[in-house]
């Protein structure tokens, strides 16, 4: 049995950045992708162009309100993980997940309000070793989605 995994992206302005993650889902197995806020959702042809069809596959939805998803998604069980570059972050590899897991990623530029981060169970962050202080956020994600569901597979598995 695979772990549950979830996504959700919240006003992520680029739809090429949303046609990714679409795509790194669908690979990663993700059970549904929650777009939010103004993110972009299909049919949109800069969606398709890096999606490469997932988006037909994909289970997903779109809601214009964040916090009552969040609220729904936390009343059914589910964990919620805020993925944030900040002082209160934890390593993601660090993150001691549950499933049914929800990622949360937010604005490629402004982030995730501290408001909305404070409704999380976690923030986990992906540790930046450059010149740089993030990574691209379809890049973050797909960091994020295969070290979560190696470390959910690992825990049933030695768990």
């Amino acid at each position: 049995m695979q772990p549950i995994i979830d996504v959700i992206l919240h006003n992520v302005r680029s739809l090429y950045n949303v046609g990714s993650f679409f795509r790194t889902c669908d690979g990663a197995g993700v059970r549904h992708l929650y777009l939010t806020g103004y993110t972009g959702f299909p049919p949109r042809k800069e969606i398709s162009k890096t999606a490469l069809g997932a988006e037909e596959h994909l289970s997903w939805s779109h809601h214009w309100e964040l916090l009552p998803l969040l609220e729904q998604i936390k009343a059914e069980g589910t964990q919620l993980v805020a993925v944030e570059r900040n002082p209160r972050s934890q390593h993601y590899l660090e993150v001691a997940y549950r499933p049914p897991v929800a990622l949360l990623f937010g604005n490629e530029v402004t982030g995730i309000e501290a408001e909305v981060e404070a409704l999380c169970d976690a923030t986990a962050q992906v540790p930046m070793h450059g010149f740089k202080e993030s990574l691209n956020v379809a890049v973050c994600g797909g960091i994020l989605l295969y070290g979560v569901r190696e470390a959910l597979t690992r825990s049933w598995v030695t768990g």
